[in-house]
């Protein structure tokens, strides 16, 4: 890999290329003995005093190279190339090496932003690679609610930050269409279906009692008439069962996109045991690879995983005595479909709370049954609390039933409901202000965002309008303090995109978000805190205003690539 590669590595990892250059160097040298070098060797400091970059690395070294830190740390900084990407490197004790960025390197990375456009920031930590990224995967048999809309943020959240590290991302729905849930749909839809036509018939025991699906079997009504009634005592036809998923599966769609989510693909649970032209059942497949395996047992006239055998605390059962399969068995079937059908190199499941007790039998199953069970990566994100105020807010105003994550979306937008899903990490329960996510000021951290983004808008038209271009600008001219250091923050957002695609935790785009808003209001204050007109972005001066815009053009770019990553939108005007 060059050192001198910008479209492709996270400047972290460019400066860390240095150093190990470096460390090599002095080695041949004789400077230092040959001893074996870490992976990382550089790190952001927590204080931004000590440099844009630190090393730790003669700290690491001490006891192979058998010199003191402070030794190791000269011998590295003497074979330091400075002045193109990085500066003279200092030394601190007790063997620190802090770097910061060469004036002219900060400054030419405005134009590389610029040229980059929306690609801005993408590496290529996953290229060649294919993921898949399945999450919501609400049982048809019902609306979305609030918890929903978390699923639905972080997995597309995360989904487009691998997009961005390089990998080929599939984003999927896994439609539950087969079991008993469905069963007990169909049932209450056609005790539902049969009152739309007067008959006075109830809904079944354990059936769903919502309002909304008063709603369904009237829109099934009003589309098909009586065609689905049966004669009494008879069974519902089957078409009706198939039917009322569609039309549940379509309001999902359509709740997910008000949402900004779309997925490639809708997967069908039943899917998974019905032969495709005429080859076995993904779920044959799966149990047949289990069997030859050894990994499964018949007792008491059930099929069972003995993943007792694996270290579980329990056996599970994946075909009841009755003949038929399991959830678990559904699971089974769905992941060796994933990772051996479709051959996907990485597989992230986006769970709800009440799922956690699933994770381990789930991940040992893989395993067993593709031998790849480290490519699956099941992310849990807990509750979502609705407040406001102080006040905790249960029921639908609506219904007096669960809040939908159409009203919620209703009440206070996609762009906000998503970043305050995104704001926590998916580990921890989470508070919903309802008054903040509609609140039109600073206090509010979508607004503060989004607002950053239309001054600079608003920045780039009014000079527009004024006969002002950022084309040709030499930003060489750009020295200030407050200049650099929006810039030196747009430079991290490689890096914020690598973690997110390495730890699966997309909130850390939400504060980097906020963190660069600050950055551009911290640079924009600047210049209104000053009465000198040449302290302004657009002054008397055309080279100098060329320059400044081409800053606030690469800032534009850098802070809607963010938002765009979190699914949100990236106003003009506010």
């Amino acid at each position: 890999m060059s050192v001198t590669e910008t479209t492709t590595t996270t400047l972290r990892d460019r400066v860390g290329a240095l150093v190990a250059e470096a460390a090599r160097a002095a080695m041949q040298a004789g400077a230092l003995p040959d001893v074996a070098l870490p992976d990382d060797v550089v790190e952001r400091p927590r204080d931004a005093a000590n440099g844009d970059y630190a090393s730790s690395l003669p700290l690491r070294l001490a006891r192979s190279a058998m010199m003191p830190p402070l030794a190791i740390a000269e011998a590295i900084a003497a074979h330091l190339p400075a002045g193109e990407v990085i500066q003279a490197p200092e030394i601190a004790p007790p063997g620190f090496i802090n770097l910061r960025l060469a004036e002219g390197f900060v400054q030419g990375e405005i134009d590389r932003i610029i040229e980059q456009g929306p690609n801005f920031a993408d590496i290529s930590l996953g290229t060649g690679k294919h993921a898949q990224v399945e999450f919501v995967s609400a049982n048809p048999t019902g609306p979305l609610h609030v918890g929903n809309g978390r699923g639905a943020a972080i997995g597309d959240t995360l989904a487009s930050a691998l997009e961005a590290a390089g990998y080929e991302v599939e984003r999927e729905y896994y439609v539950n269409d087969a079991g008993t849930q469905t069963d007990v749909f169909a049932e209450t839809l056609y005790a539902r279906y049969q009152q739309q036509h007067g008959l006075d018939v109830t809904v079944p025991e354990g059936g769903y009692p919502g309002e909304y699906m008063v709603d369904l079997a009237r829109r099934l009504h009003d589309r098909e008439g009586d065609r689905l009634l049966a004669g009494p005592g008879e069974p519902p036809p089957p078409e009706l069962r198939e039917l009322g998923i569609e039309l549940m599966v379509e309001q999902i769609r359509d709740t997910l996109e008000g949402f900004g989510t779309s997925y490639e693909r809708w997967f069908s649970e039943r899917s998974l045991y019905e032969p495709a032209s005429g080859e076995t059942s993904a779920y044959d497949t799966a149990l047949g690879t289990l069997r030859a395996d050894g990994h499964l047992a018949e007792r008491e006239g059930a099929l069972w995983f003995t993943s007792s055998e694996l270290g579980e605390d329990k056996d599970n059962v994946v075909l009841r005595s009755d003949g038929r399969p399991t959830y678990f068995a559904s699971d089974i079937a769905y992941h060796h479909d994933k990772l051996v059908t479709r051959g996907f190199d990485l597989v992230i499941d986006v769970w709800g709370a009440d799922h956690h007790g699933h994770v381990s039998r789930v991940e040992m199953a893989t395993e067993a049954v593709t031998g790849n069970g480290e490519a699956l990566h099941i992310l849990i994100y807990q509750l979502v609390t609705l407040k406001r105020g102080a006040e905790t807010v249960r029921l639908s105003k609506r219904s007096g039933e669960i809040i939908t994550l159409d009203e919620l979306v209703e009440e206070v937008g996609p762009d906000a409901a998503r970043f305050f899903f995104l704001l926590r990490a998916p580990s921890s329960q989470m508070d919903f202000d309802l008054d903040l996510a509609v609140k039109q000021s600073n206090e509010n951290p979508v607004y503060y965002i989004q607002y950053a983004h239309a001054r600079l808008a608003s920045i780039l038209d009014r000079a527009s309008g004024e006969g002002h271009a950022p084309e040709g600008g030499d930003v060489s001219l750009l020295t200030a303090p407050h200049e650099l250091a929006l810039v030196r923050e747009m430079l991290r957002l490689p890096e914020v995109i690598e973690l997110v695609a390495t730890t699966y935790e997309p909130q850390h785009l939400a504060h980097y978000g906020i963190e660069l808003a600050t950055s551009f209001h911290a640079f924009n204050d600047a210049f209104r805190q000053q009465n000198d007109a040449s302290l302004k972005v657009i002054t008397d001066d055309p080279a100098l205003t060329a320059a400044r815009l081409r800053l606030v053009q690469a800032a534009k770019i850098a802070l809607g690539r963010v938002l765009d990553l979190m699914g949100m939108t990236a106003p003009e005007r506010m």
